[in-house]
């Protein structure tokens, strides 16, 4: 039975997790017996002996890192942590090392510096030369105050001196180093005892005034380092690419080398794990953090403790080293039974051991950290554990804790009050029980989708008449309705949008006079309502997102009063909403945010909205610049041109309806290359329109250089969005658009059924 490795840890009780650690022997009967009745924290009354004025003990989460193999040998390592996110992202990165040999990881003997700080010295030159001269008597003396730490191997071992300029007067102050290998000890206590039993020699010595004698926490002689190497195929994932996220990553740590203010983000996710283990191990994590941070400003400038590369072979490295004066003997380790348990936990034999250990969580949770942030974003892991706190302060009961939980995530609204919601809903269908009678829909059966859209061919075109060919993104927005509040509001999250659509028409934006047709229409004005929209596809990037909100809305609002409505009239109001908000649409985002499949469209009385049937997926980056696109005026703006000069601009527009239906020929043939070159010279004839804009230009060159079949604009132009067409992989043309600066996203449009 591996010690470290404990399947599907996380999904069990916390009952069943003490089991499967006490099985392996890493807890004894007592402590199993401890935890089991809640009694493994400190007692009140050896709280009382520790510090002053004691009233209670804080409890805290007790977690273990799993999956951990340092130097070969597996460690569960126990941290004590209020922040969630941090034990998960520990024991995946510990798992992810692990398939590649582990970590390593290496110690220089624990050696603590007690500084003795002597002003008024007569002679500065003399008084260095003498105390050296001396050396080995001052380390004779300050060793006669420990002679057992001298028997275990530990004691003074050596010193250095050195001056300062005083800042408040014209003369210097000679400082004396002691230092001192307090081996499995901390040391504080005697290291600042040597201080005091020598300051009288060595004021003998330099004929000066002791004045401050203490240990110092820049502790850089005890170093701990740890170092990892990841093979590519390890790194890949959702989506990513394995050389895509090693070079994010190192791109990322990059910008900690030479950024004091990324480094300070950086460096406290370091931490995180580090000052985990340090309170779980009783060790004081305030000088050890104090330690890191004046380490890592060593050279005169805020940097990184940690280094990312990639190695001749194309593997992503990492190390870290830092100071690491830790314990494992004493006094205040041995009185907290959380502490004593938490170290036969994780097994280690000395100091160094330990110093190992905490140095490679560190390396672990920043490279969880960066990993994040080269990928989905480091929100998105974290948000989704930060659940559990929401959920709990919510007062959710352990029976219904997992079944709120799981709701909270997959509404996407992870706060407080939305958690009491769901609660309360979940409550009401208890009660109603089984048997029958009207059990409350719920957020969850209420929401409403729309689908957001990539228009491949036939922008522009296909508002005046022509055909266009446009297929789902898998993106969706989800609308919620609520019986609450007075009139009717608005609420988009993640936009830090409320509107009140109770206000004159006169007086409302353009998005909250097309939500509230939709209301008119539905004779719901008059209902006191709260809409809550959570869209996934980005705003004002021409991604058919206001229709997708537009249809989310209907069909939250036919859910929550049972409206019946039909997709065809879902399909109507949305587009009604799409008028008022851009004037003169198509129709084509509304159809495709309603039935959320591919589609060749034309407009017309009625229109045509033929499903295009897909032999095999198509796979696509879109790339997104830095502006947002305005539909509304680039319609309206090729519309006035198109009436200066209608001959040109009906040809323009005839010249695209023909490349449409060469693509639909290419799609039916799955001819990739044929697609590509007609959307090549779609984004021409786009161009021509004045819609594209030197950023599209941009991102649709960079994508076509680094291998995309075909590119070009998506949705009305004037910033936004572009599309790329790629023959499978399409993980070059997306990290080409990263590597210059922008937002891009991989997408696999799946084959029809």
């Amino acid at each position: 039975m591996t010690r470290s490795r404990i399947p599907h840890f996380y999904r069990m009780s916390p009952a069943e997790r003490m089991r499967a650690v006490h099985e392996r022997g890493l807890l004894s009967d007592a402590d199993l017996a401890r935890l089991s009745s809640g009694h493994a924290t400190l007692d009140i009354n050896a709280a009382d002996k520790m510090i002053e004025n004691v009233i209670g003990v804080l409890g805290m989460p007790i977690g273990l890192g799993l999956n951990f193999l340092i130097n070969g040998r597996d460690y569960v390592v126990p941290l004590v942590v209020e922040e969630p996110s941090i034990v998960a992202a520990l024991s995946a990165a510990a798992k992810l090392a692990r398939g590649s040999g582990g970590f390593r990881a290496e110690s220089t003997p624990p050696i603590l510096i007690g500084q003795i700080q002597v002003i008024d010295v007569p002679d500065m030159a003399q008084a260095k030369s003498a105390l050296l001269a001396r050396r080995q008597e001052i380390l004779d003396l300050a060793n006669s105050f420990h002679p057992r730490m001298v028997a275990r191997g530990g004691g003074a071992v050596d010193i250095e001196v050195c001056s300062h300029a005083m800042s408040s007067t014209d003369a210097e102050m000679l400082v004396l180093h002691l230092l001192v290998d307090t081996r499995d000890a901390m040391g504080a206590n005697l290291v600042n005892g040597m201080c005091e039993g020598i300051a009288s020699l060595v004021e003998a010595i330099t004929e000066g005034k002791v004045f401050l004698r203490i240990l110092s926490n820049l502790a850089d002689r005890a170093l701990a380092r740890a170092e990892v190497t990841l093979p590519p195929a390890a790194l890949a994932g959702k989506g990513y690419s394995g050389e895509r996220v090693r070079d994010g990553i190192i791109i990322a740590a990059d910008f900690a080398v030479v950024d004091p203010y990324r480094a300070a983000t950086h460096n406290k996710g370091v931490m995180n794990g580090i000052d985990a283990v340090a309170l779980a191990t009783g060790n004081d994590w305030r000088a050890i953090e104090a330690g890191a941070h004046a380490y890592a400003a060593r050279h005169g400038r805020y940097s990184s403790l940690t280094q990312w590369w990639r190695d001749e072979q194309g593997n992503l490295r990492g190390r870290i080293e830092l100071p690491m004066k830790v314990g494992i003997v004493g006094g205040p380790l041995e009185s907290n039974p959380g502490v004593a348990m938490n170290m036969r936990l994780l097994g280690v034999e000395s100091a160094r051991e330990l110093a190992e250990v905490m140095a490679t969580v560190g390396l672990a949770q920043n490279f969880a950290a960066l990993r994040a942030l080269a990928t989905d974003g480091i929100q998105t892991g974290h948000m989704t554990l930060h659940a559990r706190s929401v959920v709990k302060a919510a007062g959710t009961p352990a029976e219904l804790f997992d079944e709120v939980l799981e709701r909270v995530l997959r509404d996407g609204d992870i706060k407080v009050w939305k958690a009491r919601e769901i609660l309360a809903g979940l409550r009401a269908e208890r009660e109603a029980g089984p048997a029958g009678r009207p059990q409350p829909r719920g957020a969850d059966a209420e929401a409403g989708t729309g689908y957001g859209k990539v228009i491949l061919l036939g922008e522009h075109a296909v508002v005046h008449g022509r055909h266009a060919i446009a297929v789902p993104l898998p993106l969706t927005t989800r609308a919620v309705i609520s019986d609450a509040g007075h009139g009717v509001e608005l609420l988009i999250p993640r936009w830090g949008v409320e509107y009140q659509l109770a206000k004159p028409v006169e007086q409302r934006r353009s998005f909250e006079r097309a939500a509230g047709a939709i209301l008119d229409h539905l004779g719901l004005t008059d209902r006191n309502l709260r809409i809550e929209v959570f869209p996934d596809i980005p705003r004002g990037m021409g991604l058919g997102g206001s229709a997708a909100i537009a249809v989310a809305i209907i069909r939250a609002l036919d859910r929550h009063f049972g409206l019946a409505l039909s997709d065809e009239r879902v399909n109507e109001l949305a587009r009604l909403s799409e008028e008022i908000a851009h004037g003169n649409p198509s129709g084509i985002d509304s159809t495709l945010a309603t039935w959320g499949q591919p589609l060749v469209y034309r407009r017309g009385i009625p229109p045509l909205a033929e499903p295009l049937h897909l032999a095999q997926p198509l796979h696509l980056v879109i790339g997104m610049t830095h502006s947002e696109g305005l539909t509304a005026k680039t319609v309206g703006r090729v519309a006035e041109a198109r009436k200066r000069h209608p001959q040109l601009y009906e040809r323009i527009f005839d010249d695209i309806d023909a490349l449409v239906l060469q693509g639909l020929a290419a799609l039916r043939d799955h001819d990739l290359p044929a697609l590509g070159e007609l959307m090549n010279v779609c984004q021409g004839l786009l161009n021509a329109l004045q819609v594209s804009t030197p950023e599209l230009e941009r991102l649709v060159g960079i994508a076509r250089d680094a291998g995309a079949l075909g590119a070009k604009l998506t949705g009305g132009g004037g910033g936004g969005a572009m599309v790329a067409l790629c023959d499978g992989d399409d993980s070059r043309v997306q990290q080409a658009m990263e590597r210059h600066g922008f937002r891009a996203l991989a997408v696999t449009i799946d084959p029809s059924p």
